[in-house]
């Protein structure tokens, strides 16, 4: 049996790490050697060091390349632009899967993808955090309106001066869908939010949505 096929049929799912690999391989004296020659023959991919993904030839169904992002570092969790575009608040399309993270900030270039980690402190982080469920496996997210007040934060070109400074900042420069907005507002949560960050950026955002979608 080719170890290709050894390991296809050892390891189900399509996102598999270095000590998986090892393990389907026990019975190969120089297993190393081994995975060096499935990554140059293309049966594997490495994503990065510890974590791979089956070629397409050995591959069974789609790889889930949000999955890869809680794997690819972490803690991590995916937030901001992805997320922003994903759920419609954002009209454009982003290729680039962009997390935080309580580690330092980081950035990927795979064979996969782009990946991207902006570090926010625990308490920060912690917060309105989703897990989505697909046949490919499970990730994690920030929920809608979590990830726009982390693009917020983020942010460094934006500056603002007022509440009122977020109309431009959100429908022009972001291009925010509004009624898109409306449908994931949740009063507890916005004061969460508040507490949480507690810092006039996040604050005037707050303060914004009240004022623009009638909030007491």
């Amino acid at each position: 049996m080719k170890a290709s096929q050894k390991i296809r049929e050892s390891i189900k799912e399509e996102i598999f790490t270095y000590t998986q690999v090892i393990d389907a391989l026990g019975n190969y004296k120089k297993p190393r050697d081994v995975i060096n020659t499935l990554l140059k023959n293309g049966d594997i991919i490495r994503i990065k060091k510890g974590v791979y993904v089956f070629g397409e030839v050995w591959r069974k169904k789609p790889y889930s390349r949000e999955q890869l992002a809680n794997l690819i570092y972490g803690p991590s969790v995916i937030s901001c632009d992805y997320v922003l575009s994903a759920v419609g608040l954002i009209p454009e399309q982003v290729k680039t899967i962009t997390s935080i993270t309580t580690g330092r900030s980081r950035s990927f270039d795979t064979p996969v993808g782009k990946f991207t980690y902006m570090q926010l402190n625990k308490e920060r982080f912690s917060i309105g955090i989703e897990i989505n469920k697909t046949n490919n496996g499970q990730y994690f997210t920030a929920n809608p309106l979590k990830a726009l007040a982390d693009k917020i934060w983020l942010d460094k070109r934006f500056k603002p001066t007022s509440p009122k400074s977020y109309e431009q900042y959100l429908y022009d420069d972001l291009r925010i869908d509004h009624d898109v907005l409306k449908n994931f507002l949740d009063k507890n949560f916005i004061e969460q939010l508040k507490e949480v960050y507690s810092a006039r950026k996040i604050n005037w955002f707050v303060d914004f949505l009240k004022r623009e979608f009638t909030i007491k």
